[in-house]
């Protein structure tokens, strides 16, 4: 056994340089991925604290009884925050869907690899997009009322 207190050993240590040795071998010898470092930038971005989180209500993959016959349904979603609902309708055609209660609103489709597509809700709260998003995926919505973000889901 040693005498020598490890933890006042700990505190008397200055790890700077051999740390800064060690940031710099890690970074030769095992890089982070641009793409997990792109990612990791856009989750902090979507960081927003005044974002109300919209509640997954209805999701036909789990509250809808299957019609025999139909191959290809689309899949329907609602999501719910507070007085601000949002009708969702994925299928291999594309997104389209409708904020409720209808307004003008900026959509953004939010993909797992930090992709964004910009979408534009009009008067009435429709928007659409020409292709589904592929892998996980949430919207974000700036209404007159604030931004609410969607949970996230695979498509």
């Amino acid at each position: 056994m040693s005498d020598v207190n490890d933890d006042a050993f700990l505190e008397d240590f200055d790890g700077g340089p051999l740390e800064e040795e060690l940031r710099q071998a890690a970074a030769v010898l095992d890089p982070l991925p641009p793409v997990l470092l792109q990612a990791a930038i856009d989750a902090y971005a979507l960081h927003d604290l005044e974002a109300r989180v919209a509640e997954l209500t209805f999701d036909s993959l789990v509250d809808a009884i299957p019609v025999r016959g139909v191959a290809d349904a689309p899949r329907m979603l609602t999501f719910s925050a507070g007085e601000v609902m949002v009708d969702v309708e994925v299928s291999a055609r594309g997104l389209m869907g409708q904020v409720l209660p209808p307004q003008a609103a900026r959509i953004e489709v939010l993909g797992g690899l930090g992709s964004t597509v910009p979408l534009a809700a009009d008067d009435m709260g429709r928007f659409c997009a020409d292709a589904a998003p592929c892998g996980p995926f949430a919207l974000r919505l700036c209404t007159g009322e604030g931004v609410v973000v969607t949970e996230w889901l695979r498509a």
